[in-house]
């Protein structure tokens, strides 16, 4: 089956006053219908890379890559005609912080619906069923009161079901989730986790799912990425996550707290400058 997404040789650049920042360095990977996590520390890249595949790198930064491929349309030469039609509609992305993603100054309700019209042909009153629909699906105890509220009036975790609800409202065939459950208690987490399995099982989305919790993607995902210092160092079966083979890996899988075996001292990671390179 051919995949929906092809990187090849991905590279984010950020051009500063005091030199060239590499973010991402040689990113290549390709995506099926399936559920592909990517993990690694703060700086790693993880959230670079999932903004340069939307177009999201904001100036300075520049972006190259050998092949940039969404089923079958070319990203890099795509005009922002046809990049405005993907986002949001074919593919959305899940921010971490809902904070800087919500419109203060309009309602949430009011912001899933315009997202749902403007990639799908409703009517007022159809995308504001469907908006109800999705809130509701998203565990909000109160839909109709939610639709009612502003950013500010909700808390981190309602404002994080929201965004989910926004970028799930049209169906995308790609979801980028960056930390999506990160703000959400533990039960609320578990059903956000069963509608990302539901759409990519049944409808055949791709989801990439950025995470720090090596715990939840090695049970969730499918596949896993894990990147250091802008580059991918290791691509494996989530299952087999305990048996990776990189010592950054092993690291990372090391300093994961236990309830049964207490070790001190606490471990650290040992860097080795040849994994960056």
């Amino acid at each position: 089956m051919k995949p929906l997404l092809e990187i090849e040789d991905l590279r984010v650049r950020f051009h500063l006053r005091t030199g060239t920042v590499d973010a991402v360095r040689g990113v290549s990977f390709q995506l099926g219908r399936e559920r592909l996590g990517i993990v690694g520390e703060s700086g790693s890249g993880k959230s670079q890379t999932g903004r340069a595949i939307l177009g999201l790198t904001p100036p300075p930064g520049e972006v190259t890559a050998n092949r940039l491929l969404f089923d079958g349309i070319d990203l890099r030469k795509a005009s922002r005609r046809t990049l405005r039609t993907l986002r949001g509609g074919r593919i959305s992305m899940v921010m971490q912080d809902p904070k800087y993603s919500l419109n203060p100054v309009m309602t949430i309700g009011e912001q899933i619906v315009e997202a749902y019209q403007a990639h799908a042909w409703a009517s007022r009153a159809e995308a504001r069923d469907r908006t109800l629909a999705m809130l509701e699906a998203v565990k909000m105890r109160d839909p109709g009161r939610v639709f009612s509220l502003y950013p500010h009036e909700v808390s981190g975790g309602m404002g994080q079901r929201s965004m989910i609800a926004m970028m799930l409202v049209t169906e995308p065939d790609l979801l980028i989730a960056d930390e999506p459950t990160s703000a959400l208690d533990v039960t609320v987490a578990i059903e956000v986790l069963r509608i990302l399995d539901e759409l990519v099982s049944e409808r055949g989305m791709g989801l990439v799912f950025i995470s720090h919790d090596l715990k939840l993607v090695s049970s969730f995902c499918d596949r896993v990425l894990v990147m250091y210092a802008g580059r991918v160092v290791e691509e494996l079966a989530a299952k087999d996550l305990k048996q990776a083979n990189h010592p950054y890996t092993q690291g990372l899988i090391g300093c994961l707290p236990t309830l049964t075996n207490e070790v001190r001292p606490l471990p650290t990671l040992n860097r080795d400058a040849s994994w960056g390179r």
